[in-house]
C-alpha cells in the first residue's frame, strides 16, 4: 500500500509542508551527510521516521534499488505533500504512512532504522526505542540525528526575551514546549533498556545558517509551530518578526548577509543483537 492515511495518529500541529520545503535547507543538508554514513549496500529495507516532505527518504530510495523505504511520519499534510511529490508509480521502491513514532506496529520487517532532525519533538523516547527495536531483524542497525542538549541556545535566548513581553506573554500562561534535547549519557541508557546496542552517541556541533531577516523568519514561521501557534492568526506574523528581530539583535548578519545560529545534534548509532544474551560492546559516549 503506497499511503496508509491514519487520522487517528495526526499530529497536534499543522505543518506547512510546502513551506518547510522551502525552508528546511539545512536540515536537508545535515540529513544528506547522516545518510552518507550509512554505508548502503542497495537490498536494503528502511524505515526513515519523521520523514517530513519526504525528500530524504527518496535519497535513501534511490540508494537501495534491491531494497524498499518507508517513509512515517506524524503530520498528515507532510505525507499528502510527500505522495503529491513522489506519485507511487514513479517512485516505486518509497511508501508512506502517518503514524506517531512512539506507535510503531512493526515485527523485524527493517535492516535500518533512520531519522534526521525529527525526535526531538518527542520528550519520552522509551516507547520510540522499544518499537524500533521490534521493528529490527536482528543485526539491524539505528541512525537517528536530532537536537540535543543545548541546542540552539541563542535561539532559545532570543525566545525568552520575546515572551518576557507584556504583549506576548499572556498566550503562553501554562505552556509547556514538547521538545525532548538530550545528551549521550542517558540516551545510551535508553538505548540497552529498550535492547539495543549502544555503538556511538555524539553530541555535534552545527552551524545553521538562513539568508537574512527574511530566511530566519520563514525557518522560525515552519519549525516553531508550538510557540507560534499560541498566536492569534491576526498577529502570528507579528511574532515571528518580534522573534527574528530578537535574535538578530545579538547575532546580526554576516558579511555575506547569512544568519548564523549554532545548533547541538545528538547523533546515535545503534544496533539490534543478532543473538539474545550476547554481551554489550563498547560504546563511544561522546560529549
Amino acid at each position: 500500500m503506497p499511503w496508509i492515511d491514519a487520522e487517528a495518529h495526526v499530529t497536534a500541529y499543522r505543518w506547512d509542508a510546502a513551506e518547510y520545503s522551502r525552508s528546511s535547507s539545512q536540515q536537508k543538508k545535515w540529513g544528506r551527510e547522516l545518510i552518507a554514513k550509512l554505508d548502503l549496500s542497495g537490498g536494503e529495507r528502511v524505515l526513515d521516521i519523521g520523514c517530513g516532505d519526504g525528500l530524504l527518504s527518496v535519497d535513501i530510495a534511490s540508494m537501495v534499488p534491491g531494497g524498499s523505504v518507508v517513509g512515517l511520519d506524524s503530520s498528515l499534510e507532510m505525507i499528502r505533500h510527500a505522495v503529491e511529490s513522489f506519485p507511487p508509480g514513479e517512485y516505486p521502491n518509497v511508501y508512506w504512512r502517518c503514524l506517531d513514532a512512539r506507535e510503531l506496529d512493526y515485527e523485524s520487517e527493517f535492516d535500518v532504522a533512520f531519522s534526521n532532525a525529527a525526535l526531538h519533538w518527542i520528550k519520552d523516547h522509551g516507547p520510540v526505542l522499544a518499537g524500533v527495536a521490534r521493528s529490527l531483524v536482528p543485526g539491524g542497525r539505528v541512525l537517528f540525528q536530532m537536537g540535543g542538549s543545548g541546542n540552539f541556545a541563542g535561539i532559545v535566548s532570543a525566545l525568552g526575551c520575546v515572551l518576557s513581553r507584556q504583549e506576548w506573554a499572556g498566550y503562553f500562561t501554562g505552556f509547556s514546549a514538547p521538545y525532548g534535547f538530550y545528551g549521550p549519557e542517558e540516551y545510551t541508557t535508553w538505548l540497552e533498556e529498550a535492547g539495543l546496542e549502544p555503538r556511538r552517541v555524539d553530541l555535534v556541533r552545527k552551524d545553521m545558517a538562513q539568508e537574512g531577516r527574511e530566511g530566519l523568519a520563514g525557518w522560525i514561521r515552519t519549525t516553531w509551530l508550538p510557540f507560534t501557534e499560541r498566536i492569534p492568526e491576526h498577529r502570528r506574523e507579528e511574532f515571528v518578526y518580534a522573534f527574528a528581530d530578537a535574535f538578530l539583535e545579538a547575532h546580526p548578519p554576516d558579511g555575506l548577509g547569512l544568519v548564523h545560529a549554532e545548533s547541538v545534534r545528538l547523533e546515535v548509532e545503534a544496533s539490534k543483537p543478532v543473538e539474545a544474551g550476547r554481551g554489550r560492546p563498547s560504546v563511544e559516549v561522546g560529549g
